[in-house]
């Protein structure tokens, strides 16, 4: 039987919001189709209810009608569970904090977050956001966007969140660089002070991004002297692993 071009089309676009909040040149660039091309299923999706404007207006989110045709599905809320009993296993492995960010546009929401074994603790940042620039989980984000979305990024001004915060576009394109040959990013003190973190992508059985594993703890001890390339490994190996290995 034929198959119809537009639903297709339409369905890959569906598949992109779900995993969040996206914008015209974002989904072009993911699905290989013309802005234009993007545009115009994105306007009748809008309008039969099945993608709705984000609150910058620029990005699209799944809309109320899904939920209405297909019962109450949370995706964010799935996502948490299933990410859940990885990160328990990367807390106790390394005796630090773990945790899930999802995609906000151009932004990091975390999801979820298991706090370390370790009796001092680092805060919980479950349902804060972040700029993709600040921190490993949004590098590692970034390093998975298509190259003209990144050079869009890059464009305009980026703000620091501490004293060590990367916002030179081109030390932040070199570090994508890397990302995307080592599969993982470290940052030092760049979205809190005295906090280091590292991050893998996390694809879905399908090969779409979905989100951000990453750990974090006080520099002074995380990662361990000697133990960088070791900790990166296990967080790249974990997040590779999500959907084959058991919990």
């Amino acid at each position: 039987m034929p198959r119809v071009q537009s639903v297709e089309r339409a369905f890959a676009i569906l598949d992109i919001v779900a995993t969040g909040a996206s914008g015209v040149t974002e989904i072009a660039g993911r699905t290989d189709l013309p802005k234009s091309t993007v545009a115009r299923l994105l306007s009748t999706l809008e309008d039969v209810g099945a993608v709705e404007r984000a609150t910058d207006g620029a990005h699209y989110r799944l809309g109320p009608r899904l939920p209405e045709m297909c019962g109450p599905v949370d995706v964010t809320a799935q996502l948490a569970v299933t990410m859940r009993p990885h990160l328990e296993r990367l807390a106790m492995q390394l005796g630090e904090a773990s945790g899930f960010g999802v995609p906000d546009g151009h932004a990091v929401r975390v999801i979820s977050q298991v706090e370390s074994p370790n009796p001092v603790q680092v805060r919980d940042y479950t349902g804060m956001v972040f700029p993709a620039h600040v921190g490993a989980p949004g590098m590692c984000l970034m390093a998975e966007w298509p190259e003209r979305e990144v050079r869009r990024y890059l464009s305009r001004p980026l703000a620091p969140y501490t004293e060590h915060t990367m916002i030179h576009p081109q030390q932040i394109y070199e570090r994508i660089v890397q990302v995307r040959k080592d599969g993982y990013c470290w940052v030092h003190e760049e979205f809190a002070e005295g906090i280091s973190s590292v991050a893998s992508v996390v694809h879905d059985p399908r090969g779409r991004v979905v989100g951000a594993l990453h750990a974090h703890g006080p520099t002074y001890r995380f990662p361990a002297p000697g133990d960088g390339i070791w900790t990166a490994e296990l967080i790249r190996a974990t997040a590779s692993e999500i959907w084959t290995s058991p919990t």
